[in-house]
């Protein structure tokens, strides 16, 4: 119990320090420090270029050559004094820069504190899900105080943001000791960075699945980096609380995930989820305060189009991966996702963004049209050419 509780605040802080700042920096960056919105995309792509150099970070660091808690620690100190530095910036070049650095700290996290849960849980299949929720409760709350008290254009919550990194930083050399793994049978710089995964290319659906994430991640982009900014750009009052709706409609999602795995297989839950997020863009697109109904619907889906296709696609990829190469293949998908998919999402957005805003309006019909056009073609072609023989997954969670 003791672990278990060590291990749930780790994913509390871990997930409430990006809350604190992520969701609401586009608001802070256009309304306040007046960045244009390729500016805007290219600073949120960061985080992707560091998702692409991550796993080769992590697989050297904490799986090699030093115990994982530690490396937590040590990237959470840098992480917040970095952060204080990102703070008094306001030229676009140096924010881009500290943010970049920033992010090659933070991005390595996720997979550690996903490594250290895994590793001390009995039961990890069936109970990780119910540590890791405390991230998305954590994102929740913080979004809530941002909201509340009005700091979304200012640069309060990036140092909310630093304090508890250096909490967190602190409290990770408390965490059990994470030794890293043997390096026996590691042969090469291929399994030293986690390459080896690639030969899973070799089966065709499986491709098909990385690709399609890969190109799912340009419409999310789209709802990362500017969701908040249209929110309050056309009005809508306390739009970082409004925001939360969508992680709150995420728990209660994937509570039904091993339902809809039952009955309708791997393939048509992926297909409902991409379908979610064109119908969310298209909400998105024809809301307004005046019919706040589809703005609503648009946040409150956020369940259906992330965990329907992003936690079934971590799903497929244990299931048909060997396991010498289980790592190696979600780290392979989180490459494919929140990086390459990710950056060309972030710059995709910021370029549609500013073609669409004249003399500082911006036209978010048009903008919220392209990736709703985007998400339903890969839906169809992920319809026509994924074949996956195993239509119902009988996943632990199940159970």
């Amino acid at each position: 119990m003791k672990i278990k509780i060590q291990l749930a605040v780790m994913m509390l802080f871990q997930y409430t320090i990006w809350g604190a700042w992520y969701v609401t920096l586009s608001s802070y960056l256009g309304t306040t420090l007046q960045f244009e919105g390729t500016q805007i995309g290219l600073i949120y792509g960061s985080f992707a270029l560091a998702a692409i150099i991550s796993p080769a970070i992590v697989g050297v660091l904490s799986d090699k050559l030093f115990s994982a808690q530690k490396v937590l620690g040590v990237l959470h100190v840098i992480g917040a004094v970095l952060l204080i530095a990102i703070s008094y910036q306001h030229t676009y070049q140096w924010f881009y820069i500290f943010v970049f650095i920033y992010a090659l700290c933070y991005m390595p996290t996720i997979a550690l504190t996903n490594t250290i849960a895994m590793r001390h849980l009995k039961r990890p299949d069936k109970d990780f899900a119910n540590i890791r929720v405390f991230g998305t409760i954590g994102w929740i709350v913080m979004g809530w105080v941002v909201a509340y008290y009005k700091l979304e254009l200012s640069a309060s919550p990036i140092l909310i943001a630093s304090l508890l990194s250096f909490i967190l930083g602190a409290f990770a050399f408390l965490l059990p000791k994470t030794l890293p793994e043997s390096i026996r049978g590691t042969k090469g710089i291929k399994q030293w960075l986690g390459l080896d995964a690639l030969s899973l290319f070799k089966n065709r659906s499986f491709m098909v699945l990385i690709i399609a994430s890969l190109l799912v991640s340009i419409p999310l982009s789209f709802y990362y980096s500017f969701t908040n900014l249209f929110l309050n750009d056309i009005g809508v009052e306390n739009a970082a609380g409004k925001m939360t709706l969508g992680q709150l409609s995420e728990i209660g999602f994937m509570l039904l995930l091993p339902v809809f795995f039952r009955y309708f297989g791997i393939k048509r839950v992926m297909i409902i989820a991409m379908f979610a997020w064109g119908i969310r863009y298209l909400f998105f697109a024809y809301g307004s305060i005046d019919f706040m109904a589809l703005l609503y619907l648009g946040i409150i889906i956020h369940g259906i189009c992330y965990d329907f296709f992003f936690v079934a696609g971590q799903v497929y990829v244990d299931q048909n991966s060997p396991n010498e190469l289980k790592n190696s293949a979600q780290g392979l998908l989180t490459q494919a996702t929140y990086g390459v998919g990710m950056f060309l999402g972030t710059w995709l957005s910021g370029r549609v963004v500013d073609y669409y805003t004249i003399n500082e309006v911006y036209n978010w019909q048009k903008i919220w049209i392209i990736p709703s056009c985007i998400a339903f073609g890969v839906m169809l072609l992920f319809a026509l050419v994924f074949k996956n023989k195993k239509e119902i997954i009988e996943n632990e969670i199940n159970e």
